[in-house]
């Protein structure tokens, strides 16, 4: 086939990264990927977030060990490509220099179009991130650097002791040994450019104030909620809003509760309804990252965008309040024994039609028969899909999402060399914790009998181990529902720090700083 009528055009892209201190205004001639007719795989292994707070995690629960980051600069381009692909670009798009410099003109076509051969990465390309890693993989290769072969972006060295994780071109690095870090470096900048930030204080757009005395760790996004209220044009409220979403209060003592109505009211137009979905894409990763108490409402949100009406867009706009009236969102993990400890709960048909929803909280603890809090790695605020058929149901539905969430995170763990005990999962329903550890013998449906013999042959295996207390000490219960304003200002600092902890961590810094010198 003629490879050349496999065109797609070109196009320059503008930005601003102020995290790329020495180069924050970037300009880039960029591939329209959508026209690329690639015939292989272009997926590319990287880190997740998930991996990433593990990692944080193992830093500072592991004796001197450190972290920094390093970033390859122009990562995508120029690696060689086997397959060639083909742009247009037009005449008015380039400029004047580069024409003259070239002789474009005497090559352009009638309509002013001048055809560029790609024989090299470009940003754009659908597999400019997948060939680009997999030649930095065979360099890492030759020095004893390899990618794990279960979690993608996870990588090791054979004898060194020093992981990192690698997403697109930024480089997290754990070690125990400055030379041993040094010794990445050098191998990364005999091939790229390289830099490097040895406080390691930011990556994947996190800020992190390390505290190595204290064995502590504060992850923040500063700023991340001012610059997002101005990008959505969202004028801050007059009072303060601690409740991102509306709750239904329960009515104690009736014979009968009334499920939610459906939504009727009037659809929105495409500009609201585009800015529905730019609010949850917005806030979610801030959610994900530190701000567990956004996820919840932020799921709720996003549950109605594919049809969003007037209540939708009510519920985002107090959504958006309740980010503007709060301080800055601040998650701290404490050193530990590494030992994966979850809370799972759920909430019986509390969702229009007739669903429920299942909460989880994942945290590193330690090997206690009732492990102590630690900042989430991993929070689930999640609607059931299916219709429960009772509160047993909808409890060990949630055990089971939980559960599958766990199996992941205790082979990270195993493979960053935390090995793992039965995983105590923490549930506040009798019933479903009997279910599982054969205290009761239930009449089911096919679906819960799945969930349950799963559930119940994983705790034999000794993966899990079951256990009941109180619903007041099972902190999954936030994520489940829609709760009071009292109830949100009561239970956020039991997740989230206050900003205080590191301007008190900062001035440390600065006293200790000023006796050295």
């Amino acid at each position: 086939t003629d490879r050349r009528k496999d065109v797609s055009y070109g196009k320059f892209v503008c930005k601003v990264r102020p995290e790329k201190v020495d180069e924050p205004n970037r300009t880039r001639l960029t591939v329209g990927g959508n026209l690329i007719n690639y015939p292989f795989e272009v997926a590319t292994p990287t880190a997740e977030l998930l991996l990433a707070k593990i990692l944080f995690n193992s830093v500072i629960s592991t004796k001197n060990a450190r972290f920094m980051t390093i970033d390859i600069k122009n990562f995508y381009l120029n690696t060689p490509m086997q397959r060639y692909e083909y742009i247009k670009l037009k005449l008015s798009d380039i400029p004047n220099e580069v024409i003259d410099e070239y002789n474009l003109r005497s090559i352009a076509t009638d309509d002013e179009y001048v055809y560029v051969e790609i024989r090299a990465g470009m940003y754009g390309l659908p597999q400019s991130g997948l060939i680009a890693q997999e030649l930095l993989e065979k360099r890492l290769n030759k020095e004893g650097y390899y990618q794990d072969k279960f979690i993608p972006g996870l990588w090791h060295h054979e004898w060194r002791p020093i992981k990192f994780t690698l997403v697109v071109d930024d480089f997290g690095v754990k070690y125990v040994g400055k030379q041993h870090a040094e010794h990445l470096l050098n191998v990364l900048q005999q091939n790229y450019e390289c830099s490097k930030e040895w406080d390691g204080e930011r990556y994947i757009g996190i800020k992190l104030d390390w505290d190595y005395d204290r064995r502590k760790v504060h992850l923040s996004m500063p700023g991340y909620v001012k610059k997002a209220i101005i990008e959505l044009d969202h004028e801050p409220p007059h009072q303060r809003q601690d409740q991102p979403h509306r709750h239904v209060p329960p009515n104690y003592g009736a014979k009968t509760q009334y499920a939610t109505p459906a939504d009727d009211e009037p659809k929105l137009n495409k500009t609201d309804a585009s800015r529905i979905r730019k609010i949850t894409g917005k806030f979610l990763y801030l959610g994900r990252a530190v701000d567990g108490t956004l996820l919840t409402p932020l799921s709720a949100i996003a549950s109605g965008q594919t049809s969003p009406t007037t209540a939708t867009m009510e519920k985002a706009t107090q959504f958006l309040d309740y980010v503007s009236s709060q301080e800055e969102a601040v998650l701290t993990y404490n050193a530990s024994e590494m030992i994966l400890a979850t809370h799972s709960d759920a909430s019986y048909l509390c969702e229009p039609n007739a669903r429920s929803r299942a909460g989880g909280h994942f945290f590193l603890s330690n090997n206690d028969p009732f492990p102590a809090n630690n900042g989430a790695i991993l929070n689930i605020a999640q609607i059931i899909k299916n219709v429960m058929t009772s509160a047993a149901e909808a409890e060990l539905a949630a055990l089971y999402i939980n559960a599958r969430e766990a199996v992941y995170i205790r082979l990270i763990l195993e493979q960053l060399g935390h090995p793992q005990p039965p995983t105590p999962i923490q549930t506040d329903n009798s019933t479903a914790e009997g279910v599982i550890n054969s205290k009761i013998q239930p009449k089911r449906t096919k679906a819960m009998d799945m969930r349950f013999h799963w559930l119940r042959d994983r705790e034999t295996l000794k993966q899990f181990r079951f256990y009941w207390r109180p619903g007041r000490l099972n902190y999954a219960d936030y994520w489940t529902k829609h709760h009071p304003a009292a109830h949100h200002r009561n239970f956020r600092p039991e997740i989230l720090s206050s900003p205080s902890v590191i301007t008190e961590l900062n001035q440390r810094k600065k006293a200790v700083s000023a006796r050295v010198c």
